[in-house]
């Protein structure tokens, strides 16, 4: 054999070994990178681009109106009120919408409420421009922007089942998480380069322009109709929800639409979640974290009485209020990692386990970087945590029922932040006020005395020196501040979700593959099959998470494949 065909068999050899460690790779990097496979759908797709465009250059807002309402009024009282009109107006927004959600085609709703707030920008680049000074047309303008946000929130998560199949709502949600937390980084931080660069006013006008690629991407949806009021479908509803009623009976699904009103439809929709133990167990565990572990509201003190920040805020505070979300961007382009997994219900459990510990370490930390890294983990977990709720939520909901039932979620999680600022912040000042007190109890003015009175020399005055600054310090550090409270809030986050997993087993045996509750789903219908909503052959929204598709109407489904209550 010559040398020259002996090399050959090496060279094929060595090739094929270099293109299995390409292979190799690339599958690595794509099983613990960012999971892209929603994007497949180009439904999703298209939202999810929009929604990137919108995420920073559609939050300014969240800037400029805080700050133009400061500037007008020199008070943050006015500031505190906005924030509580927009999320009164929110919560009516989440009642309206979601009862109207599963009556009415959601991508009427959608395209209604973008253009709504994208007008409700308009409307505040044009008072800033004529130079207006009107809170109340400010205060206004705020109820406008919370009204459509919240139909937004609602009617955006009652529509994602239905364009993307129920195996990938893990990474779907995964990617909308990423996006949200992204911009929330993102778009403040430039919002204050431009704001000296353009000014106030014209912040308004990016939001606005940005809305508009959102308004693109919901016109291009397919129409997202309500599914067919029938009593066949109420029962498979009832037999999709393991006995439960469908909710189409109670809010007048199969009479006319106006039979009953927003508000009673909406409570059909907590009803149907108060009757599913799973839906419950996992509304508490988030509802625990936020509330009990979410110490936001204790950042400035933090940074302030533990870190050594400014009074008026600094880097210190800024980066406590940073590493939470970065911490979920990070995550996001992790999902690779956890959004195949099975285990919802236990994964949901054991990240607001970890959430409470972060907390925890949070509240105990001395250094700036342990706290801010403590931070950063809890906002990768939290992602894990809200990734799951949210497919739990919508795979186990009928579509039917699907708008009141995000809804209520919608008043939920939005409200959980709200209480949990009033708390940590009322438990703060109660632990402040208690540790004032002890420092002027009785024991304490007799040890002034005695190191005042009974000790004449120069010593004495060091002593009463070192001693009061001791107490004080000692206060500060343990009792006083807001270290205590961060670290209560932790523990309880961290009991209430183990006794929560202990108390409702459902919750932590659920799996994507085999929900113990659900009955077995039935056959899907063939492709262009009567029970199918008509639509034209070569829609280019047809293929895998079509919606045409996953609002089937034959009395065995009730539901198109992904949006039963069993997730595939």
């Amino acid at each position: 054999m010559s040398p020259t065909t002996a090399r050959q068999p090496r060279s094929a050899t060595r090739s094929s070994r270099r293109a299995s460690v390409r292979a190799s790779v690339r599958a690595s990097v794509r099983a613990f990178g960012v999971d892209w496979r929603p994007l497949a759908v180009p439904a999703f797709r298209r939202m999810w681009a929009a929604s990137v465009i919108c995420a920073v250059g559609g939050s300014f807002s969240v800037v400029a109106v805080p700050t133009q309402l400061f500037t007008v009024t020199g008070s943050s009282s006015a500031v505190g009120t906005a924030a509580g009109l927009s999320f009164a107006t929110l919560v009516v927004a989440a009642v309206w919408s979601g009862a109207r959600a599963d009556v009415k085609d959601r991508r009427t709703i959608l395209l209604a409420a973008h253009l709504g707030l994208a007008l409700t920008y308009t409307a505040l680049w044009l008072q800033a421009v004529l130079g207006g000074r009107s809170v109340p047309v400010l205060l206004v303008a705020v109820a406008f922007q919370g009204l459509t946000y919240g139909t937004v929130l609602t009617t955006t998560g009652a529509t994602v089942p239905r364009l993307v199949p129920a195996e990938l709502l893990p990474a779907a949600n995964s990617l909308s998480s990423l996006v949200r937390y992204g911009g929330s980084v993102l778009g403040p931080m430039l919002a204050g380069v431009l704001v000296p660069v353009v000014g106030l006013g014209t912040l308004y006008l990016f939001d606005a322009l940005a809305l508009l690629a959102v308004v693109w991407a919901v016109a291009m949806l397919p129409p997202l109709p309500p599914p067919p009021a029938t009593g066949t479908q109420d029962t498979a509803n009832a037999a999709g929800t393991g006995g439960r009623p469908s909710e189409g009976s109670v809010a007048g699904k199969g009479a006319p639409a106006g039979a009953a009103n927003a508000a009673g439809r909406m409570l059909a929709g907590f009803r149907y979640l108060a009757a599913d133990r799973l839906l419950v167990a996992v509304l508490a565990v988030d509802l625990a974290a936020m509330v009990f572990g979410m110490p936001s509201a204790l950042f400035p003190e933090l940074a302030r009485d533990v870190f050594g920040g400014a009074a008026g805020g600094g880097p210190e505070t800024g980066l406590l209020y940073a590493a939470y979300p970065a911490g979920v961007v990070v995550a996001g382009l992790l999902s690779g990692t956890f959004t195949r997994a099975r285990r919802h219900g236990a994964l949901v459990a054991g990240a607001a386990v970890a959430w409470g510990l972060a907390v925890v370490l949070v509240g105990l930390a001395a250094e700036l970087w342990i706290a801010v890294s403590a931070l950063a983990l809890g906002g990768a977990v939290n992602c894990v945590l809200s990734a799951f709720r949210t497919t739990i939520t919508q795979a186990r909901t009928d579509d039917a029922v699907r708008g009141r039932v995000q809804g209520a979620l919608t008043i939920v999680l939005n409200g959980g932040p709200q209480i949990a600022n009033l708390l940590h912040g009322f438990a703060s000042a109660r632990v402040h006020d208690l540790a004032g007190g002890h420092l002027h109890d009785p024991t304490s003015a007799h040890l002034d005395d005695l190191t005042t009175t009974h000790l004449h020399d120069p010593t004495s005055v060091h002593l009463h020196d070192l001693t009061s600054a001791h107490l004080h310090d000692a206060a500060a550090g343990v009792l006083d501040g807001p270290r205590l409270v961060i670290c209560a809030g932790g523990l309880l986050t961290v009991i209430t979700a183990a006794a929560i997993a202990w108390a409702v087993p459902e919750l932590r045996r659920y799996s994507a593959s085999a929900p113990a509750t659900a009955p077995a789903p039935a056959p899907e219908p063939e492709p262009g099959g009567p029970a199918r909503r008509a639509t034209p052959e070569k829609s280019p929204e047809r293929g895998v998470g079509n919606p045409e598709r996953r609002t089937d109407a034959s009395p065995a489904a009730g539901a198109g494949p992904g949006i039963s209550t069993r997730p595939k």
